[in-house]
């Protein structure tokens, strides 16, 4: 559903192309730079991942330990970037590549926070994932110490999003033919707002009529 709801995004329609025309060397070209501090959307990527293991192109567990793995792979390129103090690049330049400065300030509040299992915790989170290397490597934490959270934090996250989009593909024939209910309910919903400010708007007027007397 994060798919179709973002569907006009330019990012995610071209994650969703590069995972559906290359497969698994897909999904590790979009996850390293996503975990380098360029915001491809994980959710598009994995959720497409797992709608292709329902249509067996591969194993969920495949597609998982890619993403993982290339999850590391970038934030290794990260990780150098705030450890030789270049993260400098990223605050005067980021917005060619869509990265907003209150998104790295959000990284270094959660590293001063919660110390190096902030590389853990938020790696199951969106935006802040994406730039939490940087001040991980600004603090000098342990190389390998820091290799290892990133990748039992990443595991989840993307076992979790390829597994929806892997029930999605599974249950895609049920769920299309119960969709015209949701039309109903967005109707519905609409009708009782306009209700509403009809009711509201008479009310108004009366009290209006009701002081002028």
């Amino acid at each position: 559903m994060l798919l179709i709801a973002s569907i006009t995004d330019r990012l995610v329609e071209f994650a969703t192309n590069v995972v559906g025309d290359l497969g698994l060397a897909g999904i590790a070209l979009l996850m390293v730079p996503e975990s380098a501090c360029i915001p491809i959307p994980s959710e598009a990527t994995m959720l497409f991942a797992g709608f292709n293991v329902s249509e067996g192109h591969y194993t969920l567990l495949e597609a998982t330990m890619v993403g993982a793995a290339a999850n590391v792979v970038g934030s290794w390129i990260a990780y150098a970037l705030g450890y030789y103090g270049r993260e400098g690049l990223l605050e005067r330049h980021g917005s060619k590549l869509h990265v907003k400065k209150h998104d790295l300030e959000r990284a270094d509040r959660w590293f001063e926070r919660y110390g190096s299992w902030a590389v853990f915790f938020s790696r199951m989170l969106p935006i802040v994932r994406t730039f939490i290397s940087l001040p991980a490597g600004a603090a000098r934490m342990p190389f390998w110490r820091f290799t290892l959270l990133t990748f039992a934090g990443c595991v989840p996250w993307v076992f979790m999003l390829a597994f929806v989009g892997k029930q999605a593909g599974d249950n895609w024939t049920d769920w299309k033919d119960n969709l015209h209910y949701v039309d109903y309910a967005v109707l519905a919903l609409i009708v009782v707002g306009i209700v509403y400010l009809l009711v509201r708007w008479r009310r108004n007027r009366g009290a209006t009529a009701t002081e002028a007397a």
